[in-house]
């Protein structure tokens, strides 16, 4: 059956095959650059609250900052660097709080858990009627979109997001059964968001999701009879990944050089070696340590959501050097000691502050941020003002409300921005329009699919390594000439940018997720409410504006807003007959006009490209 948007279908072909040059340009040049809530209708919001009042529940501003408002153009550039998405509902309160006082109202916000519950209930569900079923990764996907729509601590959301793409685990991987883990994952993540990030590596060590992962659950000491090492995956990945990088850095994130202009490496083979053996000796939770709870013979019911543990006659209690650190010879096999030792070290190593403090900016601000940003950055990482080093609470809050993140001269400098990846534009859409579950659940499953989805779905990354590397400069062009770093453009190629266009078309005109509870709905179950725009269809003017409004904020050029008004005005509207025999077709030719400036809005540059 053909779509009623097939109309649009030559013009939206042009606009996918341009839309990559366009996110160039839109970014300056080849590559470009780098809460409250509105409830969804139908839908309680998770906290219990209203979802129209951030500060309900919160505890308001924190003491000592001065609500001063500011400008709607402000309010919607922040809650597009801090939330899912501006609402109409969140708007107005970071328009009366102003930035600061707004940051500080999400920040004092309480941590809920909530995706390990959900999978509990959806598994005890399908275990009742299929003792040998299990829920699977869709409750997990869902509980993540759930948050994302509608949480009043949409700071706290977002920021666990960029964690999850730092700290990277997958339902890839984690699938059947062990998403659970991932459940339980995710709920860790969104409780450390604020906290400090020494806990925040002890948790994600010994969380079973991370040892099933990268290997480390069930790692055994050496053994110079048969030749058997310790396994390094975990190793090489957290000091890679999770915490100091490859090279040593200045506090500005530059890398330092040696006396030949060299970038200095920060570990090598040995050092990996002797973290290895530290991550040995953990296994699966529970009230003993017996071999047979170690190799998962006997089972914990919780094991796949409880911290691992340590099993002493598994663990190496040969000498462990890295990173000019050495746990001493133990005469009695002591992995917490040898796993407190080397946490420790990796957290006060001098990277870790830009290292860490980079990406964050990277993920909820801008692509490339200028070294003086990573410095002030890291500062804070190093002393929050309080002597306290790694208090992600205040890392977050100097993230955003630093000078470069605020100041509307940074926003016009052509390197400044970054292309928002598929999942945000997704929840951006879905927040601004209101959407409605069908369930009450919110319902979603997978979208990986390049060609025909986002190719990318939350928590569910191909490795290790993310969707896209934070280093990812583009190949060629004026990026890859100036050595922009432009991590979202790693996965932005001709295939994702028309499989976008193309999902998001049927978003617009069908709703998003899965069909029904069973699948076999007779719609998607997050429906768009396009109640601002409907009573606007007969002037396309205005139609658009709010489109723009509620979609872009005021990042409108003529030239843009001129071709959505043509475009809009060039479906015609039939006049109604006096007996009323061609209402269907005028029906369709509303509803057309709205789907088309919404549909074509959602793949410019100014809704792709966050500034």
């Amino acid at each position: 059956m053909p779509s009623s948007l097939d109309f649009l279908r030559p013009r939206h072909t042009a606009v996918a095959a341009l839309l990559a040059s366009l996110l160039l340009a839109a970014c300056g040049g080849g590559g470009g650059d780098p809460a409250a809530d509105a409830p969804v209708a139908g839908v309680t919001p998770p906290d219990g609250g209203d979802g129209g009042d951030a500060g309900s529940d919160g505890g308001g501003p924190q003491a000592g900052y001065l609500a001063v408002p500011t400008t709607r153009a402000d309010a919607f550039r922040l809650l597009s660097q801090a939330s899912f998405g501006p609402t109409e509902a969140t708007l107005a309160r970071a328009m009366s709080l102003g930035a600061a006082a707004w940051v500080d109202e999400q920040l004092a916000m309480p941590a809920r858990s909530v995706h390990l519950a959900r999978w509990n209930t959806e598994n005890a569900a399908v275990k009742a009627k299929d003792p040998n079923g299990n829920a699977g990764p869709n409750p997990v996907i869902s509980s993540f979109y759930r948050e994302a729509l509608l949480a009043n601590d949409q700071l706290r959301q977002r920021t666990a997001y960029a964690l999850s793409q730092i700290f990277v685990v997958s339902l890839a991987d984690l699938s059947s059964e062990r998403a659970q883990a991932a459940a339980s994952w995710h709920d860790m993540l969104t409780r450390n968001a604020f906290g400090n990030y020494r806990t925040l590596l002890s948790d994600v060590a010994m969380h079973p999701a991370m040892g099933l992962y990268l290997s480390h659950l069930k790692n055994r000491k050496e053994d110079p009879r048969t030749g058997r090492v310790p396994d390094q995956n975990f190793a090489r990945e957290l000091i890679q990944l999770f915490s100091i990088g490859l090279v040593q850095l200045n506090i500005d994130g530059t890398p330092k050089l040696d006396g030949n202009g060299r970038p200095i490496p920060t570990y090598d083979t040995p050092d990996i070696e002797g973290l290895a053996s530290v991550f040995t000796g953990f296994s699966w939770g529970g009230p003993d340590t017996l071999n047979s709870r170690f190799n998962g013979v006997n089972r914990d019911p919780n094991r796949l959501a409880m911290p691992m543990q340590g099993y002493p006659q598994y663990h190496s209690m040969l000498p462990k050097t890295f990173l000019g650190t050495t746990v001493a010879a133990q005469g009695v096999a002591d992995p917490n000691a040898s796993l407190t030792a080397a946490l420790d070290t990796i957290f006060h190593h001098p990277n870790v502050g830009p290292f860490v403090g980079r990406q964050l900016i990277q993920r909820l601000v801008t692509s490339h941020p200028s070294p003086a940003y990573v410095a002030r950055v890291a500062a804070v990482f190093n002393n929050n003002g309080a002597g306290v080093r790694g208090d992600l609470k205040a890392v977050v809050r100097a993230v955003l409300l630093d000078e470069e993140a605020r100041s509307t001269i940074a926003m016009a400098a052509p390197q400044y921005g970054k292309v928002k990846e598929p999942v945000l534009r997704l929840t951006a859409f879905l927040r601004a329009f209101n959407a409605k579950s069908d369930s009450g659940k919110v319902l979603m499953t997978a979208t990986d699919d390049p060609g025909r989805q986002l190719g990318q779905t939350p928590l569910r990354s191909p490795s290790v390594f993310n969707f896209y590397r934070p280093g990812y400069v583009p190949p060629g062009g004026e990026a890859a000439a100036a050595g922009l770093t432009l991590p979202e453009m790693q996965i932005t190629t001709e295939t994702t940018v028309a499989g976008y266009a193309n999902y998001m078309m049927t978003v617009v005109q069908k709703g998003a997720g899965q069909w029904g509870v069973d699948g076999k709905g007779k719609r998607p179950d997050l429906q768009p409410n396009y109640g601002t725009l409907t009573p606007l269809v007969n002037d396309p003017a205005a139609l658009v504006d709010q489109v723009n409004r509620q979609l872009l904020g005021e990042n409108v050029g003529a030239a843009l807003r001129s071709e959505q008004i043509s475009t809009v005005s060039s479906i015609v509207i039939p006049a109604l007959r006096p007996d009323g025999r061609n209402q269907a077709a005028v029906d369709r030719a509303k509803a057309n006009r709205v789907w088309a400036a919404t549909a074509l809005t959602l793949v410019t540059p100014e809704f792709v490209v966050q500034k």
